[in-house]
């Protein structure tokens, strides 16, 4: 029985990984589109610059909610790892994009790199006091950390309610969300 957080967090992630890939593709398509239709409960300035993903694996696509806010005017980032550290690059609809570490795809090297305003964040669990639990790298926690001291941003997290759990384990880096969104609605709004 795992005792540490670390520990704890390992033997989480091993198990959200296996349940969410329990879910069917089409429900997976289904949700983030749900999500899309729905919006989120954050007003959205156009010109404001929206972070999202690329979906890898069975994870929810924020694809069609990222269309969606672009379409009502943001701007879009996808994020990218460089040194170590999570940044920010320019991106819109239909632009190409590079294969990248961990499986996942960013925008070329050359696109801008941008702080946004509203962060959309990838998940395996969550808890409805907003903690979330990522792939273990700490990269979204080093993000919104170097964000929050810079300027006000949101932090969304999003993810399918099978991804609810009771209690995340937290540790001293790990920064809580501002709304947590799934195919049901809002599940957290820290406000």
């Amino acid at each position: 029985m795992p005792h540490s957080v670390p520990e704890l967090k390992r033997a989480l992630r091993k198990e959200q990984i296996a349940k969410r890939e329990a879910l069917s593709s089409i429900f997976r398509k289904q949700a983030g589109e749900k999500i899309a239709r729905a919006g989120i409960p954050v007003d959205v300035v156009p010109g404001s610059v929206v972070s999202g993903w690329c979906a890898m694996g069975a994870e929810l696509d924020p694809l069609p909610l990222m269309t969606k806010l672009h379409g009502e005017g943001a701007k879009l980032a996808l994020p990218a790892i460089v040194e170590g550290k999570l940044i920010f690059r320019a991106w819109a609809p239909g632009e190409p994009l590079q294969r990248a570490g961990f499986g996942t795809s960013e925008p070329d090297k050359t696109a801008a790199v941008v702080d946004p305003d509203l962060v959309l964040t990838p998940m395996l669990a969550f808890d409805l006091r907003g903690f979330r639990l990522g792939y273990g790298k700490g990269h979204y926690d080093g993000g919104l950390t170097r964000l929050r001291a810079t300027k006000k941003i949101i932090a969304v997290g999003l993810a399918f309610d099978e991804q609810c759990v009771e209690k995340v384990p937290v540790e001293p880096h790990d920064q809580q969300l501002d709304y947590v969104i799934t195919e049901s609605g809002v599940r957290f709004d820290g406000s």
